[in-house]
């Protein structure tokens, strides 16, 4: 009897340790915070740098162990935030993309270093679009575009400048024509215009438009059913909106046209169920990350956008900053990590995965102050102090000037 009562005793104490545990978020250096403290850490943030809303998503074991929102959907009306609600996903939609088209390069649909051109039955300065304007016949005298890979389109290699509209150092330019700043795949440049390219490619040789083909291999197979890439009429009642750096709500812009770079739609539920599913192929060896998360091209710019982007550095020589396909790569003590962010007019996201620590972090705003307390937010979350913040113009808002 006395033994059994030891027994007993003993699976008490076991089952409150195992309780405790699960209470406690795993962090990259091994140490732990509490949910309590996580939720008034960045609480304290957000009241701190004026950030409307805010979700924050971890994951420990590459599964989602902390979701939570603080703030509003809509401060003038005072709706408060939930991990329920839908956001303008910005370039997320580009880490989807760069999954959608790994898989068929897994599968052998496209040859991710085939020329594109070779895909199009005439040339890509003939293309016939929708919208006349996202056309390529200012290339017709630049044989340049015959080089263009898929490969280079999600490495962000092409050339292109981000959208034809902005200069290299992010100056706007009214005559907004498509035009090469260097070689096809000699260095690194950002462009939403090089993942429409590749897009109008996927959609020409499967028949088939990016909608369909993301419902068919992302968006039903993981259930995201609050997901789209065009805007859905389930969104309406369930949208959050937009604020700016003086937080003023921003109208809802409604995505009529599907665009690879930038038109999904997501709540972080569903956003999270996509990364714990690049957490899973990873864990399983998978052959789709194994490509995705192939480094493709050395990163040495002090910025990744702005008069910066053109600086050349070696101040991110230590975490070995690449981009793979779709998304960006680093190194840190802990393993790779592999990270994608989103940023539009009144919404900001960032998302990093470290998969040989089973750990990952979304963050997920609709604020243009969000970016301001990234930096804290990853270090908290999950001890992330590898995040190029300098790079990504995630200037903390105690420094900002």
């Amino acid at each position: 009897m006395k033994y059994l009562r030891i027994i007993i005793i003993l699976s008490i104490i076991t089952s409150c340790s195992k309780k405790i545990e699960r209470k406690q978020i795993q962090r990259l250096d091994g140490s732990s915070i509490t949910r309590v403290k996580l939720d008034s850490s960045f609480k304290t943030l957000v009241d701190i740098a004026n950030v409307t809303g805010l979700t924050v998503t971890i994951f420990n074991q590459d599964t989602v162990t902390y979701q939570k929102a603080f703030g509003y959907s809509n401060l003038t009306e005072k709706d408060s935030l939930s991990i329920h609600h839908v956001f303008y996903g910005a370039s997320l939609s580009k880490a989807v993309f760069g999954y959608l088209v790994t898989q068929l390069a897994n599968e052998g649909i496209i040859d991710l270093d085939r020329p594109l051109q070779e895909y199009f039955d005439v040339p890509i300065p003939e293309l016939q679009l929708e919208k006349e304007w996202r056309g390529f016949k200012n290339l017709a005298n630049d044989e340049r575009y015959k080089k263009i890979t898929a490969r280079m389109c999600l490495s962000h290699t092409t050339g292109f400048p981000n959208w034809r509209w902005l200069s290299r150092t992010g100056k706007f330019t009214p005559e907004g024509d498509i035009l090469f700043f260097f070689d096809p795949g000699t260095e690194y440049g950002y462009s939403g215009e090089g993942m429409m390219l590749l897009q109008y490619a996927i959609e020409n040789m499967t028949g088939k438009g990016l909608e369909q083909l993301a419902k068919e291999h992302v968006f039903n197979p993981l259930k995201m059913g609050m997901t789209s890439y065009l805007w859905q009429k389930r969104f309406e009642n369930n949208y959050c909106n937009g604020h700016t750096k003086k937080q003023n709500v921003i109208d809802i812009d409604k995505a009529d046209e599907t665009t690879a770079a930038g038109s999904m739609s997501t709540t972080p539920v569903d956003y999270s169920k996509f990364l714990a599913k690049i957490l899973d192929l990873y864990a399983n060896n998978s052959s789709v990350t194994q490509l995705m998360f192939s480094p493709n091209i050395r990163i040495n710019s002090k910025k990744q956008f702005g008069p910066l982007s053109l600086e050349k550095t070696n101040e991110n020589d230590s975490i070995d900053l690449n981009y793979g396909l779709g998304w960006g790569i680093l190194t840190s003590p802990y393993g790779h990590g592999y990270f994608k962010e989103g940023h539009g007019e009144g919404f900001q996201h960032y998302s990093i995965l470290f998969p040989e620590k089973h750990i990952g972090i979304l963050i997920m705003s609709n604020s243009d102050n969000a970016e301001s307390i990234f930096k804290e937010v990853l270090k908290i979350g999950i001890g992330d102090i590898y995040t190029p913040w300098y790079w990504e113009d995630y200037i903390p808002y105690d420094n900002i000037k």
